[in-house]
């Protein structure tokens, strides 16, 4: 069995869990979340805590039950606390402002760039340069703050781009005469 899958997922107060056979539903005071459950992986609940067991015979049950134990984790904190994603603008004229679902961004193209955040992803810019993407769900953020950031990635030499806030730009040194 998977070490990941051996410690059990502590439920906090005002999350309730709903298991079945098919799918595995977690709901808090921040929304809920539905997941596809794995035929080879069992969730049980024991004393307010979730346990995922591999079942007997079943292929790749011990790896994917370590990988179902993290998404149920992070359901559990998705909807108890909730995710976060920051991100920085670098560079002379790039701005963004949120309005409503949709992020507007001036990237130094010839037109301004709107993204549509999708349901259940919420944005905010406390200021021209700053975006923070909020949401329960931490793959769903994730893939929201990578598309973002794939508009204009941070280049090597001056380091003007879309950035993670906790990014490390290594600069490279331009060419010598």
């Amino acid at each position: 069995m998977s070490r990941v899958a051996k410690n059990p997922i502590v439920l906090p107060q005002g999350v309730e869990v709903a298991l079945s056979a098919e799918v595995i539903s977690v709901k808090g005071p921040l929304g809920a979340i539905t997941f596809a459950a794995n035929p080879a992986v069992t969730v049980e609940k024991q004393d307010g805590a979730l346990v995922c067991k591999a079942v007997e015979g079943a292929a790749n049950a011990d790896a994917l039950s370590g990988t179902v134990r993290a998404i149920v984790a992070n359901m559990v904190a998705g909807v108890s606390k909730g995710f976060e994603r920051r991100l920085n603008l670098v560079g002379v004229g790039y701005r963004a402002a949120a309005a409503g679902d949709v992020l507007n961004l001036t990237l130094g193209f010839s037109h301004p760039v709107a993204h549509k955040m999708p349901a259940g992803v919420k944005c905010e810019t406390p200021s021209q340069t700053e975006i923070v993407i909020k949401g329960v769900d931490k793959q769903q953020v994730g893939q929201v703050a990578a598309e973002i950031r794939a508009y204009r990635k941070p280049e090597p030499y001056k380091g003007k781009g879309v950035r993670y806030s906790d990014e490390v730009i290594v600069l490279k040194e331009t060419k010598k005469k």
